[in-house]
């Protein structure tokens, strides 16, 4: 009798047990958000290494004039976005003003530097007539924007979403976006380390840094 009792209870056990090893494991499986910002940090470490760039501090950056050598490869950290930012050219005509509101274009190649895969690409020939437009407004030095056509392949197209990175935002209180018009007009061009926080909606939810290289002007 006592026997007979024993066996279910021990069957019971061995049950309880496994299920408490299955969950432990799963516990140890799963990733914190704070897992996943420490190896966004260590990503973003090793590309700037391996890309063998100079970064410089804001106080520096303007000291030398709101520029970045690229004969050093310097990329400024901007401290309250968390974005690295390299000015390749200026751009021409004029910065967007207090109160105005303008159609952008812009070209990017875009890198995921977590998975080191290339993402989007609209700044080659195959894809140039495939370029995201956005529709910007400057309020108090404030920048807000949204893409206005969804095209194929471009951002608003791959991702699903009008919601512009706001890591692409970053660059427009340095650089000019006016429309080339003379010989020797050059649109803006930047390229930025963009963390997940200042990412589009697929960065920012699994935690993902992007690398750009992007182009603005204003629309003809």
């Amino acid at each position: 009798m006592i026997f007979c009792n024993f066996v279910p209870d021990m069957k019971k056990f061995v049950f309880i047990l496994i299920a408490t090893i299955t969950v432990l494991a799963s516990c140890n499986d799963y990733e914190t958000y704070g897992d996943m910002k420490e190896k966004e940090r260590n990503a973003i470490s090793k590309f700037i290494a391996d890309s063998s760039i100079t970064v410089i501090s804001e106080d520096v950056f303007v000291q030398n004039g709101y520029k970045t050598d690229l004969k050093r490869n310097e990329f400024v950290k901007l401290d309250k976005s968390g974005v690295y930012m390299q000015i390749v050219r200026n751009g021409c005509g004029t910065k967007l003003q207090n109160g105005e509101t303008a159609n952008l274009v812009c070209r990017c190649r875009e890198f995921n530097i977590s998975s080191d895969t290339l993402g989007v690409v609209t700044n080659i020939s195959y894809s140039a007539a495939s370029p995201d437009i956005m529709r910007v407004s400057c309020t108090s030095g404030t920048f807000t924007a949204s893409f206005t056509k969804s095209v194929a392949y471009n951002m608003y197209y791959v991702y699903g979403s009008a919601q512009v990175p706001s890591g692409w935002l970053v660059p427009l209180t340095y650089v000019c976006v006016g429309y080339p018009e003379k010989e020797g007009d050059e649109i803006a061009k930047v390229r930025l380390i963009v963390p997940h926080s200042q990412g589009h909606t697929t960065a920012s939810s699994k935690v993902i840094p992007y690398f750009y290289e992007l182009t603005y002007q204003r629309e003809a």
